[in-house]
């Protein structure tokens, strides 16, 4: 009570009735809306210094800005019921509903022995840069990730090597970068691995310098296909959210 006090104001708050206030079922977002409230209407119709800090807020979400979107979804968080407890990991409403039918197909292939966690597609450009970066943080988590750069030794079919990468992998992830944006379109090496991964449920684009919109711009089947974003999250927590999807 002392907190409202202080907020509403010590002499206003004995003619504020709290049994006829809007601000539940309406909120006060705006002076209009305070204004039109019928027990709030006349204090804020005097004050014309309206602010959000006038008024405690509700919200119909129990937390805000503690996960982020991919693709534009909400910020609200959300707990995937892969998620070990206790973890620590925040993610998006958005993010559980595309992870989730790639967990099942992680699921449905339990039993099946000797399979890599992961299969990183990358551009040629990134292997020494970001998509290293990428592989070396799930391999600290425990992932074990199929990766070019050490799966294919010297004078192996680079297609047939990868081409048996993406038959015994779980998960296929592929690190879009500005780099990936502009081999796509010359239908290289990657984007045969894209062509296959697409073919799956078992595909999480991850987003990193660039945008999905730019994205759709040049794969809009790719684009379509809601991830994960290094936007506004560093790459290190996309990779705890991938080694908790792929986790058995």
């Amino acid at each position: 009570m002392a907190v409202e006090n202080e907020l509403l104001g010590e002499d206003k708050w004995e003619d504020y009735d709290v049994a006829r206030c809007t601000a539940p079922v309406k909120g006060h977002r705006s002076a209009s809306a305070a204004a039109n409230c019928p027990a709030c209407g006349g204090r804020y119709g005097r004050n014309s210094s309206y602010g959000s800090s006038s008024y405690p807020s509700y919200s119909s979400s129990g937390s805000s800005g503690v996960g982020r979107s991919s693709g534009g979804g909400s910020s609200r968080s959300a707990r995937p019921r892969w998620s070990p407890a206790g973890s620590s990991v925040a993610y998006t409403p958005t993010e559980v509903l595309a992870l989730t039918p790639v967990r099942n197909n992680v699921e449905n292939l339990a039993k099946l022995p000797d399979l890599r966690d992961v299969f990183l597609c990358h551009a040629w450009d990134d292997r020494q840069g970001a998509a290293k970066e990428l592989h070396d943080l799930l391999e600290s988590l425990g992932v074990s990730v199929w990766f070019s750069e050490k799966d294919v030794g010297l004078g192996v079919p680079l297609l047939r090597a990868i081409d048996k990468g993406l038959a015994n992998s779980r998960v296929g992830i592929v690190l879009v970068t500005p780099a990936l944006l502009r081999r796509l379109p010359a239908e290289g090496i990657a984007d045969k691995e894209l062509s296959a991964l697409l073919a799956r449920e078992r595909l999480v684009p991850i987003v990193h310098n660039t945008t999905y919109e730019a994205l759709r711009d040049v794969s809009p089947l790719l684009g379509s296909r809601s991830g994960l974003s290094t936007l506004e999250e560093p790459l290190a927590d996309v990779a705890a959210k991938i080694a908790e999807l792929v986790a058995l």
